[in-house]
């Protein structure tokens, strides 16, 4: 089968960054799902490991996180899904990934494509939206089907992948007052069309956003990146025992200590945790999906795609990777077909 892998952590410039090669078609076994994958997504997550992650084997490590695809044989154990379902997921850290014509995926960790949405359509939310549940209803504690106390949640980048799909999410609860930042008139447009209302920009100092725009604090932050720079003026911002998550790798360390004062509780997302270490709710995963794929349905969530860069190649790959360290992109990059 054709994929795309790397032998070497390089930067993406150099010719073999990401290489086009050919290997066996993996056998199934277990909870393993054989998946046709029909389009993927590419994140930070991938740029990541290509440019830090020594492969250490002398055979290509395949990236990719995102995708959508078909069920094309199921292991032993298998329950949930059967030949010929139409399916999206985020994969798994340790296993080669979604930049392959077949890929193995645990069924655990895998829902049921949108029915309303292409293959590529549904690439793009997989892993921010997963990333973006957790965050505001595992990590929070916040109840997407229950009323609650009103709160305020401050979304830092909204207008990459995992804010797309949070803004969304936010506003699916009327008890809150979703506010996400931006820098450029291209971003604010693009969080516009998702319905966001209240937009701050984070080349200013956000607790001075905050006020400007008639807010005297926020009750929730979600920072998904530049949390070094914006973390002071977080906890200025943050209410008495309110909550800060956060998905970046912080250029520096963070003053805890300036949380105590407030009560202010810290909350790592890292959507990989639950397959990464296999643990008991690790199924969750599937009814996340599940749950996400219908709110697609319902027409309450929409796909954050936004750029379609062709077939699934080495190429292409690279372009995508080139794109998203510029630091620029809006929304999600999608690739489709081999």
């Amino acid at each position: 089968m054709k994929a795309v892998g790397y032998l070497t952590a390089l930067p993406i410039d150099h010719p073999e960054s990401l290489q086009d090669f050919k290997m066996p078609v993996p056998a199934v076994e277990g909870y393993d799902l054989l998946v046709e994958v029909r389009a993927v997504s590419v994140n930070p997550v991938d740029t990541k490991l290509r440019r830090n992650s020594a492969n250490n084997s002398d055979t290509f490590k395949v990236l990719g996180f995102d995708a959508a695809g078909v069920v094309k044989a199921v292991g032993d154990s298998v329950s949930l899904f059967k030949p010929g379902d139409e399916v999206w997921y985020c994969g798994s850290v340790p296993r080669n990934g979604s930049n392959s014509e077949f890929q193995l995926v645990d069924e655990r960790i895998v829902g049921r494509k949108p029915a309303s949405l292409s293959f590529a359509e549904a690439a793009a939310l997989p892993l921010t939206g997963m990333t973006a549940w957790e965050l505001l209803f595992d990590r929070f504690g916040m109840h997407p089907d229950q009323s609650q106390a009103e709160s305020t949640l401050l979304v830092v980048g909204a207008a990459g992948g995992v804010g797309s799909a949070m803004v969304q999410l936010g506003a699916l609860m009327p008890s809150v007052t979703v506010i996400a930042t931006a820098s450029r008139p291209e971003t604010v447009a693009w969080l516009r069309q998702l319905g966001v209302e209240h937009i701050l920009d984070h080349r200013n100092n956000l607790y001075d956003e905050l006020t400007r725009a008639g807010f005297t604090g926020v009750t929730h932050v979600a920072s998904l990146t530049q949390t070094h720079q914006h973390y002071p003026a977080l906890v200025t911002a943050l209410l008495p025992q309110g909550k800060l998550g956060l998905i970046d790798d912080p250029a520096g360390p963070i003053d805890i200590l300036q949380m105590k004062r407030k009560s202010l509780s810290l909350h790592w997302e890292f959507m990989f945790t639950r397959p990464l270490f296999g643990t008991a709710d690790m199924i969750q995963q599937h009814h996340i999906l599940s749950r996400l794929s219908r709110l697609v349905d319902e027409g309450r969530i929409k796909t954050t795609l936004n750029v379609h860069l062709g077939q699934i190649n080495a190429d292409n790959l690279r372009q995508a990777h080139h794109m998203l360290e510029s630091g620029k992109t809006i929304g999600k990059i999608v690739l489709e077909g081999f």
